[in-house]
């Protein structure tokens, strides 16, 4: 289980930064929003002005937020360099860092590809899917927060940084952020949270989407919504992802813990159904997965209830994670099971003060 980690002051970490603090090692990681590059805080790099830099708790979040990592302090290997094989295809990342590359690619460079899972996994954590899948995302979330305008500068990996977020952005939502449809698109927004990047996807009907960055389904949810709604995902500004804004910071605070955002969630009748009983559960509270099936009026659809929850697209605000088994114990959260015990006790921290 992961753990929250709380950032000192910016001012703090930007002054141990400039100061090569060794005492805020492994405490945050700098983002260079001019190179693109992640270091960590005792970097001899030449150091950015303040305005120029992005604070992270770990290096995951930093990858999501679109930065790679720094060639001369390797923030992700803090102990001792990578194998070669895993600097190997690192290298293979950035020359595409918006694509993917299958196993047909890797065995193409000599690489065998269960291999380069297991190393991968071994030593940072987390397979190598997932890091390329980081990069993708951040990369097109970067581009979002730049509101469509591309930066040309490059990142010194190889490639230019302007094909990179377009590829990215492309990859992620459909359409490059340039490219104009004859219907009215959704807007997409990256929103930072105590619980790591979310993504927030509005049109004029509602909040159409609500997910971490790092979640695997994220891109095939966009997808499924681009399809469904035969629209594209542009970045751009909507009173609905200010309003989801607002709410989640009143929400993360504990000032108020109720949504109150028009919702437009994309599925079948029965999910559609589940997803609004996962709504009355009342705040501070859990309920089971044979408690919904009885809601729905077919006890034995306990599975279909779990499917159902699992494709939830707009968490936190349809609350699947208040769902648990019948003995009370944890399962099923795409977001991570930490982050389910997390909110849970969140909610039910801040709703016994309310109800006092």
């Amino acid at each position: 289980m992961k753990a929250l980690e709380l950032l000192p002051p910016s001012e703090t970490m930007y002054r141990a930064l400039v100061n090569r603090d060794p005492s805020f090692e492994g405490i945050f990681y700098v983002g260079v929003r001019t190179t693109g590059i992640f270091c960590r805080p005792t970097c001899s790099a030449k150091k950015p002005a303040r305005e120029n830099v992005d604070f992270f708790a770990t290096p995951s979040e930093a990858l999501h937020g679109g930065y790679r990592p720094c060639l001369r302090c390797h923030p992700m290997d803090p102990d001792k360099r990578p194998p070669g094989l895993i600097e190997r295809l690192r290298a293979e990342v950035e020359r595409a860092p918006g694509g993917r590359l299958t196993d047909k690619e890797l065995a193409a460079l000599a690489i065998d590809p269960s291999t380069a899972r297991r190393q991968f996994k071994r030593h940072y954590g987390m397979t190598f899917q997932a890091y390329h899948r980081a990069r993708r995302m951040g990369l097109a979330l970067r581009e979002v927060q730049k509101g469509g305008r591309v930066n040309e500068a490059r990142n010194g990996s190889g490639f230019e940084s302007a094909s990179g977020f377009r590829e990215a952005f492309t990859r992620v939502f459909g359409d490059s952020p340039t490219a104009v449809k004859s219907r009215e698109p959704m807007f997409v927004e990256r929103i930072e949270t105590p619980l790591g990047a979310m993504i927030a996807v509005a049109d004029d009907e509602g909040l159409r989407l609500l997910e971490f960055t790092d979640r695997r389904a994220t891109e095939r949810e966009l997808s499924i919504l681009r399809k469904r709604l035969r629209t594209s995902v542009v970045p751009g500004e909507h009173p609905h992802l200010e309003a989801i804004r607002s709410q989640l910071g009143d929400y993360f605070s504990g000032r108020k813990l109720e949504f109150d955002i028009p919702l437009a969630p994309v599925g079948s009748g029965f999910q559609l159904r589940a997803w609004e009983i996962l709504r009355s559960i009342p705040i501070g509270e859990t309920r089971s997965y044979s408690w919904m099936a009885k809601q729905l009026g077919d006890e034995n659809a306990r599975r279909a209830v779990g499917r159902a929850n699992g494709t939830n697209m707009i968490c936190i605000v349809i609350p699947c994670h208040r769902v648990i088994r019948a003995d009370g114990t944890l399962c099923g959260y795409g977001g991570g099971l930490w982050r389910k015990k997390w909110l849970l006790d969140h909610e039910k921290r801040y709703a016994s003060k309310v109800t006092r």
